[in-house]
């Protein structure tokens, strides 16, 4: 299978967008904009909604039933692991093998002493051409490469073959995810990840490294960016000199995660691309959860209140839903506004202060993380969200696709 040069991450926690988000897709296209759409949604969101991935891939296969999509498209098993994996494999065709929690662990000395042999002839010096620039190699720096990133490898390569026996080797798309870690990985080591990735016979599409900064959860990156373009470029370079000596495939490229809304990045991305005619897949699903609440805050009414309601319960269990998230939002509680205060709130009024527009002197992120990280309560409304959500799909619908147009694939790809 293949993904082509630009992907993007979408769904949504509720898989009532499908179609709005489509549509961007489409609009894209019709502006010559070849973007390949990936449905996603990972097991912790599946756990805490109590939804199953079959409901992720029947919305998606809706979706481009009901307007006519005729181009690739799929369906991502999101930050999986070997215990997670059984659940993602008969609906998905695209997994996100999330292989962090291994990073660092030392693998057998045996598995280290064949990494270090099948790479001896990079010792020295490795030419970036795209960069003008040369990484240095020696042994020490091998030796501890392989260290902490080997058994990482190991473990996703137990994942993949586990996926392949059920789907057969060219049925589905690989990704391979590091990002959820402290540290992000240097150009060297992202080389000889590649290499052991290569070695383990893993047709990686899409790989996902840590970047410097923070990429918290539907807010913009924070960090120097400068840093950032320095890093992707890069690692794409690294890709470029991996495709070539390691024989993976043509079309591997860069996986940015927790992409949705780092907007002061979109633009050394752009950049980046074109200037090295390089593919990109980013993530953006989780910010579609906020256009629907955005959308039910404006519709005032019963819509407002569900909104309204929400947020006082995320405010009141604030430990309870943030905890999973902890590594991915900065909220600080002193910026918070208290419950009944939003109460007096107009739709207006929640609405600018949940919306991205970092503009508008209402804009609150520490209010718009809280929120983010607060779907559980939605779910636990059952009928009556899904119910407003479908009262008020036109509105919705609308949010959904300008915030994946205009925001995102105008700012990246156009």
């Amino acid at each position: 299978m293949k993904l082509g040069k630009y992907s993007i991450g979408i769904g949504d926690r509720f898989n009532h967008q499908a179609k709005a988000q489509l549509k961007a897709l489409i609009q894209a296209k019709n502006e010559g904009i070849s973007i390949t759409p990936v449905w996603n949604k990972s097991f912790r969101e599946h756990e805490i909604i109590h939804s199953h991935p079959k409901d992720t891939r029947d919305q998606a296969d809706s979706a481009v039933a009901a307007l006519g999509w005729t181009d690739n498209y799929f369906v991502d098993a999101d930050h999986i692991n070997m215990k997670s994996v059984d659940l993602f494999i008969e609906s998905s065709d695209f997994f996100t093998i999330d292989v962090a929690d291994s990073i660092g662990v030392m693998a057998d000395r045996e598995e280290i002493e064949k990494f270090l042999i099948s790479n001896q002839r990079f010792i020295g010096e490795l030419e970036l051409c795209d960069l003008c620039i040369k990484i240095l190699i020696n042994e020490k720096k091998l030796d501890l490469i392989g260290a902490k990133y080997l058994l990482a490898v190991k473990k996703a390569g137990q994942i993949y073959r586990k996926i392949r026996d059920v789907k057969g080797n060219k049925n589905f798309i690989v990704e391979v995810s590091m990002d959820e870690t402290e540290q992000p990985q240097t150009p060297t080591e992202l080389f000889f990840i590649l290499s052991a990735l290569a070695q383990e016979g893993i047709p990686v599409q899409t790989i996902a490294p840590k970047f410097s900064g923070r990429f918290n959860k539907g807010v913009d990156y924070v960090g120097d960016v400068n840093q950032f373009k320095k890093e992707f470029e890069q690692d794409l370079a690294v890709i470029r000199k991996a495709i070539d000596v390691f024989d993976l495939p043509a079309d591997l490229k860069l996986s940015v995660h927790s992409g949705s809304d780092k907007f002061s990045i979109y633009k050394p991305i752009k950049e980046a691309l074109k200037k090295y005619d390089a593919g990109l897949h980013i993530k953006t699903a989780g910010t579609t959860w906020l256009e629907e609440l955005i959308g039910l805050a404006s519709s005032e009414g019963e819509g407002l209140l569900i909104a309204k309601e929400i947020y006082l319960q995320a405010f009141n269990r604030f430990d309870e839903l943030c905890g999973p998230y902890k590594t991915v939002i900065d909220i600080e509680t002193g910026r918070l506004p208290h419950p009944d205060v939003v109460m007096k709130w107009d739709g207006q009024k929640f609405a600018e202060s949940l919306r991205h527009d970092q503009s508008n002197e209402n804009y609150n992120l520490h209010f718009r993380q809280l929120l983010h990280v607060g779907y559980k309560i939605a779910s636990e409304m059952g009928s009556r969200y899904i119910d407003a959500l479908i009262m008020n799909e036109e509105v919705i619908a609308g949010n959904v696709f300008e915030n994946i147009y205009q925001r995102h694939i105008k700012r990246i790809f156009s």
